[in-house]
């Protein structure tokens, strides 16, 4: 009895922390709730409601988003070419077209069992920074022998740095009412590895392509409104100690707040594209000149190249206006009960904690069409330490091994619609939202507690507000 005694013990704890939880309790939507991207926000449900312009482009500028769509959407190739706008291909590269990786301008996925290339995933390789080391402009100390990121694809007449597997361990977490949810810990392993070992310290960090929706907006947020959020030392005492990451501007050579990619690395939409063309495809700009050849390389440092740059000012400036116009869905089903009484419960866990709801942007926004909007992307783009069960280990300038950007939530309901699965999280682990959540430890352990003492009702209208976004 001793064992049944312990279980009525815990579910009637669960029942009272529900009973006198004091979180907000919504029962109609908000104005204007629905429109996740203000005047921008676009209508479309299927697989391409990720790939539209913002709906207050006008005419004119929407022919400058179909040229940048061009060069996101269209391969790369090997230099020389009769193609001299978009060659220059590797030598080492992870893949040869932006949409490869951020599939329909969705979500990138961990590689299949059988997978030769891992093209949508990822990894980032360095290692531990020594007392000498000046990380101000890298953030890092990239691998010796093969730099910064992996790549398992090259041009004919080099081999590609190795091959990548993803391989994972069970986990089960069980809610207060029984319920079981078996989570999957992933680990890497590297084959075939052309340029010797790896440097026995070496740290590595897979990650997934994320959506590229909203980018533009995320990156018109005031400096100021993101700071406002931040509470590093944990003054009010919530356990939450949201910071921001402080990165190097290669455009200003100055250091500036961390916006974009999993650690908040990159401080603007521009650099953020230029590293992408030099490390996902070996394609050099004035912003970043060197490609992904490590030092070391010399077989792939000696092959022909594109040009100097391979990237011209303008095509980058191209890609950047697309990636700063894509537009955001609207959500789906705002007023229904169901979804109010998840939001309710979403915000009754502390979710918005860190998933902060709604922003709205200045006037002097990097594009007209940008400004002052009231935006609801569901993320402070600040760093938190989510624990040991989702760490990486591997720091990226301020942030930690535990620390990660939290990730916006705007159209994560329409994933499978877009890309015809539910992967989250860095590394794809998750299977669905529900174990995305119960990933989330440390800032987040109290929150995800709280979810593990829902019901089967209560969970089902926490993924319904979810899955309206």
């Amino acid at each position: 009895m001793p064992v049944l005694r312990n279980a009525i013990l815990t579910l009637s704890l669960a029942a009272l922390l529900v009973a006198c939880d004091q979180g907000p309790t919504f029962t109609e939507a908000e104005p204007g709730e629905h429109l996740s991207a203000g005047e921008g926000t676009v209508t479309k449900t299927d697989q391409n409601a990720f790939s539209l312009p913002l709906a207050n482009l006008s005419p004119t500028r929407r022919l400058d988003f179909s040229v940048g769509n061009s060069f996101f959407r269209n391969p790369w190739v090997i230099a020389p070419a009769s193609t001299d706008a978009r060659d220059g291909l590797g030598p080492l590269f992870n893949t040869n077209a932006c949409q490869n990786c951020h599939i329909k301008d969705g979500r990138g996925h961990p590689p299949g069992p059988e997978a030769k290339q891992a093209v949508s995933m990822l990894v980032r390789l360095s290692v531990p920074a020594g007392e000498g080391d000046d990380l101000t402009r890298s953030g890092l100390v990239a691998e010796p022998n093969y730099g910064g990121q992996f790549q398992d694809a090259a041009i004919p007449g080099i081999a590609p740095e190795g091959r990548v597997r993803v391989e994972y361990e069970p986990l089960v977490m069980t809610f207060a009412d029984g319920h079981e949810v078996e989570l999957r810990k992933p680990r890497l392993s590297f084959s075939n590895l052309t340029y010797g070992d790896m440097h026995p310290a070496t740290l590595f960090s897979a990650r997934i392509a994320p959506p590229v929706i909203g980018l533009g907006f995320l990156e018109a947020i005031s400096d100021e409104d993101l700071l406002a959020n931040a509470d590093p030392e944990d003054a009010d005492g919530d356990g939450i100690s949201g910071r921001a990451n402080l990165v190097w501007d290669r455009a200003t050579g100055t250091l500036k707040l961390g916006r974009f990619g999993w650690k908040a690395g990159q401080p603007s939409l521009r650099q953020q594209n230029a590293e992408a063309f030099a490390n996902d495809m070996g394609l050099t700009s004035h912003l970043v000149p060197t490609d992904s050849c490590a030092p070391s390389q010399s077989d792939c440092l000696a092959l022909p190249h594109g040009g100097t740059p391979e990237v011209s000012d303008e095509i980058l400036d191209n890609v950047t206006f697309y990636t700063r116009n894509l537009a955001v869905p609207a959500r789906r089903d705002v007023d229904d009960p169901q979804v109010l009484k998840g939001k309710s419960l979403f915000f009754q866990a502390n979710c918005q904690g860190c998933h902060v709801p709604s922003f709205t942007t200045p006037a002097n926004a990097p594009e007209p069409e940008l400004a002052n909007q009231t935006i609801r992307p569901y993320t402070d783009l600040l760093l938190h330490d989510v624990g040991p069960g989702l760490a990486d280990g591997r720091p990226e300038f301020l942030a930690n091994g535990q620390e990660w950007r939290t990730p916006p939530l705007w159209g994560i309901g329409l994933t499978e619609a877009v890309n015809g699965h539910t992967q989250f999280l860095h590394d794809g682990r998750a299977r669905n939202l529900m174990e995305a959540i119960l990933w989330h430890g440390g800032e987040a352990a109290a929150s995800r507690d709280k979810v593990l003492t829902f019901d089967a009702q209560q969970r089902e209208a926490l993924l319904a507000f979810l899955n309206s976004l």
